[in-house]
């Protein structure tokens, strides 16, 4: 009988060997993740197919969609053509459009404007002007940005399939329009790795607008991991006294008992993890020393006290109080000075149904100062030529006014098949306008630059081929420009 039972002892099951064989790539995933310079060298190796032309990523997302044609797609027939009728009409007998009208009406609306009876053309309201040796047009409404143009390339022929704005910013975060899949910041992540292991690869800041308080909301999802490990999730920073929230010790805990504290945890997360090669447990190791690792890196990053008051003014007032737009992009150039890869802003209030005119130089003016002195900083810090600055929204507005033209509180629907973004630094062609609309800003007329195409050419500027980087689940192979998706080479430098 001792002889059986000492024979049992030595034989494996089929679920010990399973459980042995996920614990080996747990621990790897575990020493990977405490090794975030060695992943990155690693992931680096195996996914950039040339070298990159960016190190990190600032994207200043304007939530609610800008309109563009009060913007920078400068349309001097629509003062001609005010108030009169965008759409040409179809008639039934004869098979034919009408000669009246610019557009043909065969795109959706959305159910906001879908019944109005006219749909009036609606000119800007404000002067444009050229700037710069490039001449490129931009509003009166961006002053600060105009100083800037000649180092910025605006990419005038944007367009999507989304038409209403949760499927529109959920598409261009995970390129997808459906939640879920992981967000661009976590890809950059999975891809890359990060620079410093006291920060977080990926952070988000959100500020609310003062051209529509309380405006569409923005979901934590969008700065998910999805399916990919939840690593490499983005981290909120709010603004006020605790930036990011559960990293603070209590009342009366010194720092070396929290030490002793996620130590202990460690020790009983590396047990579960041997006995069960879970990879989120190695995530949750890696996650408890991160968070340990911020109680000392957070606060000096946020902190502006040591920054010079050319900078201050540079950014604006607002800059000095927290939870501002330029707030949040003086902090986003900290973080990238200290190695954060993907720098994610988000500012709410551009959705402008009604009362545009006297909505939109809020807006402007809450972003124009900082976005430019955003740009002149990393230039005058040399990060410029390695730090991708991107601006723009879900899609764009409508030519047509949503309610009568040239009221007071006149507004833009939303408009997918054309819009504008701009983006400086990283690798673009500065100086330069890339795309056009016809000549009522409705449909592009030249070069046409979809959301996967922009998805493929931020991926190319950070040395990733987006075609090659990608992640197996549920037995699919997933990427971020899932099968389309061409890097737009002319604005490439």
């Amino acid at each position: 009988m001792d002889i059986i039972e000492d024979a049992y002892k030595n034989l494996s099951t089929r679920r010990h060997l399973l459980r042995s064989g996920s614990a080996g790539i747990g621990s790897i995933a575990l020493n990977s993740m405490l090794a975030p310079e060695a992943l990155a060298s690693q992931v680096s190796e195996q996914a950039s197919h040339f070298a990159p032309k960016a190190k990190r990523i600032i994207f200043l997302f304007m939530n609610g969609a800008p309109a563009q044609q009060d913007l920078f797609d400068y349309k001097p027939k629509l003062d001609e053509f005010h108030g009169k009728e965008l759409f040409k009409k179809y008639d039934e007998k004869s098979k034919s459009w009408s000669k009246e009208g610019f557009v043909k009406k065969n795109q959706r609306l959305t159910g906001m404007t879908a019944g109005q009876s006219s749909f009036q053309v609606a000119r800007s309201n404000f002067k444009f002007k050229q700037h710069g040796r490039s001449g490129a047009w931009l509003s009166e409404l961006l002053p600060h940005t105009a100083s800037v143009a000649d180092d910025i390339c605006f990419v005038k022929s944007m367009h999507t399939e989304a038409i209403n704005h949760d499927p529109g910013v959920t598409f261009f975060q995970t390129g997808h329009q459906q939640p879920g899949r992981p967000s661009f910041g976590a890809w950059m992540s999975y891809g890359l790795g990060t620079e410093n292991k006291d920060l977080p690869a990926f952070c988000v800041l959100i500020s609310n607008g003062t051209g529509r308080p309380g405006s569409q909301p923005v979901y934590s999802k969008l700065w998910s991991s999805g399916f990919l490990p939840s690593l490499h999730q983005g981290v909120q920073f709010r603004g006020g006294k605790t930036p990011v929230l559960y990293l603070n010790s209590q009342p009366g805990e010194s720092v070396e008992a929290r030490r002793r504290m996620v130590n202990r945890m460690e020790s009983l997360n590396k047990l579960q993890l041997e006995a069960f090669g879970d990879q989120e447990i190695a995530t949750r190791i890696a996650q408890y020393e991160m968070a340990f690792r911020m109680q000392m890196s957070v606060p000096e990053a946020t902190s502006i006290s040591n920054e010079p008051q050319s900078i201050l003014d540079l950014y604006g007032p607002e800059c000095q109080t927290p939870g501002k737009f330029a707030a949040n992009a003086l902090l986003a150039r900290r973080l990238a000075e200290r190695g954060v890869r993907f720098i994610q802003l988000y500012h709410r209030g551009w959705d402008q149904h009604g009362g545009l005119i006297g909505a939109l130089p809020k807006q402007c003016k809450d972003t124009d100062q900082a976005c430019a002195a955003l740009v002149t900083d990393l230039k005058q810090r040399g990060m410029l030529d390695e730090t991708l600055v991107i601006w723009g929204g879900e899609f764009g507005r409508t030519t047509y006014s949503q309610g009568g033209a040239g009221k007071a509180a006149n507004g833009r629907d939303h408009h997918p098949r054309c819009f504008t973004y701009w983006m400086a630094g990283g690798g673009i062609r500065a100086g330069m306008t890339y795309g056009e609309t016809d000549h009522v800003g409705y449909n592009i007329a030249k070069d046409p630059v979809h959301v996967h195409d922009f998805q493929a050419t931020v991926m190319h500027l950070m040395g990733l081929d987006h075609e090659q980087l990608v992640f197996k689940y549920q037995g699919r192979r997933f990427r971020l420009t899932d099968v389309h998706g061409e890097v737009i080479e002319p604005i490439v430098s």
